[in-house]
């Protein structure tokens, strides 16, 4: 590979040349080498440059957000614009039951808004007006919360952009809120201090809506919407369309110098793997040219779309039963059964989000959890009593998970937790036995994930005959959240602390160790 020099660079080595003593030189080249690439487009230079950011690994707990114009219908989940298409038993979720014939959203469509051909998804679009949309008042929610990061899905498989494009009529600044919704959450998040990032699901457009000349997504007026793609469900993806996904996604790249970089699946698929070194190095330089460390984040979806060590792995809806040396994360709901606001909305509870989230950190990774708000903007008020929960709870107990790091082993207890995405159905919930492990500096946090029984814990990984007790002293143990002077008790089969007294609270509770 010929590698061509700056002008200037060529100039300041003449220079120097003739008067090494020349510092106004020197800085010129030190200048433009600053300014040169870091990343070039290929593995083999990312995984030599990057580096995991220490600030992902410090904040551990960040917010996403599913908001569009399918937040209309609110109905099934955010894939309402795929399924009120989908009149054949293609529906996997019939499938599996063995059932045929259209899904339930094709027919609730139908019956609720009109035939398919002439009320479309299109039509929603001007039904999405944002109107009691603050980002203030979103963002001091998740501030609340205990977030420290905010990543908006920037666009969905629908194609409708929930910024200011360049690249789309088809964005919420033009149409819908007529509002640049991405940039004033951007702009408010980083007002109160918090990392902002950008969710890209568009690779997935090419598929997402079935073409039948019995709806409207065959129009060629709104094929910029519903993907160019013809009836032919193996057609491959077009370089048009290829094109017009990196143009999207470096317009979202340099207009808002997003902090993280979120890809769902598609972009995986072996039609983008000449883009995505490419576009990984693109995002990485202007980090660079930005002054900041940045991310991306990948599913991966069981192969290695992005090589491991390039970016930070991401799983949706589970967890990892172990320890993970790199830094990951998972995102997950707050709604079961959907991430677009839906009327038969089903919250998990803030004390299985708290444990999860303990669990997750204590194997070294970081939680993204989802609202959905209604299309008038707001944030429904079951969801925001459980992100203020969470927030309560991390007010008392936020040294455990805050810029700490994994320990010797994740924790102890007899319930296991499924591996892989969209497991988290499987998991049970934890008991009184169950305790995780995190550290920072000279503490070391026992979480126990229940209230144990009688008022007491073993702590077996603590016994001086662990293999994970191997020089460490104990001086002191407090329960954070509480004024119980504790007993314990060292012995080979582990540390036994008692007299805990009442509850510190209703979730999760911290054991504080001194080392």
């Amino acid at each position: 590979m010929t590698r061509k020099f700056p002008l200037l660079l060529v100039l300041g080595l003449i220079v120097i040349g003739a008067c090494k003593t020349d510092k106004k030189v020197e800085q010129s080249i030190a200048k433009t080498n600053e300014t040169s690439p870091k990343f070039e487009p290929n593995w083999e230079s990312i995984k030599k440059n990057y580096k995991d950011p220490e600030w992902f690994s410090n904040d551990k707990f960040g917010i996403f957000i599913h908001w569009g114009a399918y937040s209309v219908p609110a109905y099934g989940s955010e894939w309402y614009p795929r399924q009120m298409y989908m009149d054949t038993a293609t529906f996997s979720a019939q499938l599996k039951l063995g059932k045929k014939g259209p899904n339930p959203t094709y027919l609730h469509h139908k019956k609720t808004w009109g035939d398919q051909k002439e009320f479309g998804y299109k039509d929603f679009i001007p039904m999405f007006k944002a109107e009691k949309f603050d980002a203030a008042e979103w963002i001091d929610l998740f501030k609340k919360s205990g977030a420290r990061y905010v990543v908006p899905v920037a666009d969905h498989h629908d194609g409708f952009a929930m910024y200011k494009s360049n690249t789309t009529r088809w964005n919420a600044y033009d149409m819908g809120p007529k509002r640049d919704v991405l940039g004033e959450l951007f702009k408010e998040g980083r007002k109160q201090g918090l990392k902002m990032g950008a969710s890209s699901h568009f690779a997935f457009n090419w598929s997402f809506y079935n073409k039948k000349d019995k709806f409207d997504t065959t129009d060629p007026d709104y094929a910029d919407l519903y993907s160019s793609k013809g009836k032919n469900l193996k057609e491959p993806v077009s370089d048009k369309f290829k094109q017009r996904w990196w143009d999207r996604t470096i317009d979202l790249i340099d207009s808002y110098q997003p902090d993280i970089l979120y890809f769902d699946f598609y972009v995986d698929i072996e039609d983008f793997a000449e883009l995505r070194p490419k576009l990984a190095a693109y995002y990485y330089n202007k980090g660079v040219e930005w002054g900041k460390e940045v991310l991306i984040n990948d599913k991966n979806f069981g192969h290695e779309a992005f090589p491991e060590g390039t970016v930070i792995y991401d799983l949706e809806r589970g967890k990892l039963p172990g320890i993970r040396k790199l830094p990951w994360q998972t995102d997950t709901s707050i709604g079961k059964n959907s991430w677009s606001h839906v009327t038969n909305w089903d919250s998990k509870t803030a004390n299985q989000l708290i444990d999860d989230l303990v669990d997750i950190v204590s194997k070294n990774g970081n939680l993204l959890l989802n609202v959905g708000p209604k299309a008038d903007g707001t944030i429904p008020d079951d969801q925001k009593e459980i992100l203020l929960q969470i927030g309560d709870w991390l007010a008392v107990n936020g040294d455990a998970i805050y810029d700490t790091r994994y320990w010797k082993t994740f924790g102890e207890g007899p319930t296991e937790v499924k591996k892989g995405h969209h497991s988290e159905g499987q998991n049970k919930e934890f008991t009184g036995q169950d305790i995780r492990f995190t550290k920072k500096g000279d503490k070391l946090f026992a979480i126990m994930l229940a209230w144990p029984a009688n008022g007491k814990i073993n702590i077996e990984s603590l016994g001086s005959k662990s293999e994970y007790a191997k020089d460490i002293t104990i001086k002191e143990v407090r329960l954070l959240g509480s004024d119980a002077k504790l007993k314990i008790n060292q012995s080979e089969d582990g540390l036994l602390v008692d007299n805990l007294g009442e509850k510190s609270g209703e979730f999760a509770h911290v054991l504080e160790i001194s080392l």
